[in-house]
């Protein structure tokens, strides 16, 4: 699971100007490529495994380019009407040769972009296609495109790494080993909390976060680790939430899928945040252990807050998604709107209360939200990032 980069493929004529992709590496999604003309190329994405759909996902590497040379690359399958890239999105790229030089990661890129539907479509489906023009800094780099900020599983395990290692953070930060997923990786679960003063905390209530159940909404793994960076922190903020919660977080729920490139199943070829109710612990490890540690913690404690953290394609903004009886009886402070009217209101510029919904579809039964709620979490949250 290392994210190892297989050996530079070979060119056979000394002056050939054709670029090099490659994407088998951790993380890494693209298919096939054809050459078009001498600048222009198009991509075709590989499906998620064992499925025939959900081509999101995009991240691989170029090299053999020429600087200054007005590159097209045009994505042709991806299956969404609508998309971001309508509304200002732009492709992220990094290159070696200005990470080395100016010490300068991932940034957004990319002219004349366009996102509009194709011809190329099979069997009843409709294709669209996102097309970009870039000029490469520099010649003979080493570059990477993607869709988001990437963020793989073995950046968790370092991240998980370091806290075990810090002194401090391992006193109320204890790391361990949920389950492991059909591949045989690790799924970790935190559990956050300051040692009790007296002895005991059953008083305490409990706060359960996960993350990274759709594994192209790499920004939920960015969102989860900020949250991690700050309750782990020595803010005075951050001290009273770990004397008053337990938090209990499962930073990567669907490793398997992270690892393959995958953008929203896993490998049994199925969406995980649709198997909260089903009893298959075979075939969905990370889902039914998580249940199951919730329905544990359930009996120990209250359970303040639910929150399954997500990234969004088509919407803008950080919005949630919370769930709301037809006829809502209970004490004001307990009514789903609160807590995100809360967050609405201690960061106006970050979240936005307008774009949150609390209905209850039938198609959402399954997921970890509705599951929660239905347990008998009243708040119970999807939190959506642009």
């Amino acid at each position: 699971v290392r994210g190892c980069c297989p050996l530079k493929q070979v060119l056979h004529q000394k002056e050939d100007t054709t670029l090099i992709f490659e994407a088998r590496f951790e993380s890494g999604n693209l298919q096939k490529v054809v050459r078009v003309n001498e600048f222009e190329y198009q991509l075709t994405l590989r499906n998620d495994l064992y499925t025939s759909r959900h081509t999101q996902w995009y991240y691989f590497q170029v090299s053999n380019m020429q600087a200054g040379m007005p590159y097209r690359f045009t994505i042709v399958n991806f299956t969404k009407r609508n998309s971001l890239y309508k509304r200002g999105l732009r492709p992220l790229l990094y290159s070696e040769a200005d990470a080395k030089k100016y010490q300068l990661g991932w940034r957004r890129t990319g002219n004349e972009i366009k996102y509009y539907k194709n011809n190329a479509g099979q069997g009843g489906r409709q294709y669209f296609s996102l097309t970009w023009t870039f000029q490469f800094p520099h010649d003979r780099d080493t570059c990477y495109f993607a869709h988001c900020y990437p963020y793989t599983y073995s950046n968790l395990q370092e991240y998980l790494v370091a806290i075990s290692n810090n002194p401090v953070k391992s006193k109320f930060c204890k790391i361990h080993i949920l389950c492991h997923s059909l591949a045989g990786n690790t799924v970790y679960v935190l559990t956050i909390t300051n040692p009790p003063k007296s002895g005991k905390d059953s008083k305490k209530k409990a706060v359960i976060l996960t993350a990274r159940v759709h594994p192209g909404e790499t920004n939920s793994s960015w969102i989860m680790k900020g949250f991690l960076d700050y309750i782990l922190g020595d803010s005075g903020k951050a001290q009273l939430l770990r004397d008053n919660f337990v938090f209990k977080v499962v930073p990567m729920l669907n490793p398997d899928g992270v690892i393959v490139g995958n953008h929203r199943c896993s490998l049994t070829g199925q969406d995980l945040n649709r198997k909260y109710r089903s009893n298959m612990k075979t075939f969905y490890p990370s889902i039914w252990y998580t249940r199951n540690m919730i329905k544990r913690v359930m009996e120990e404690r209250d359970v303040f807050l639910y929150c399954d953290i997500h990234g969004h394609n088509r919407k803008q903004n950080v919005f949630m998604y919370g769930c709301e009886r037809k006829q809502q009886a209970k004490a004001p402070h307990m009514h789903p709107r609160v807590f995100p009217l809360l967050l609405s209101k201690s960061c106006p510029d970050m979240f936005s209360f307008p774009d949150c919904s609390f209905r209850v579809q039938k198609s959402k039964g399954g997921t970890g939200r509705v599951v929660m709620w239905k347990m008998g979490i009243n708040n119970s949250y999807t939190l959506e990032a642009s």
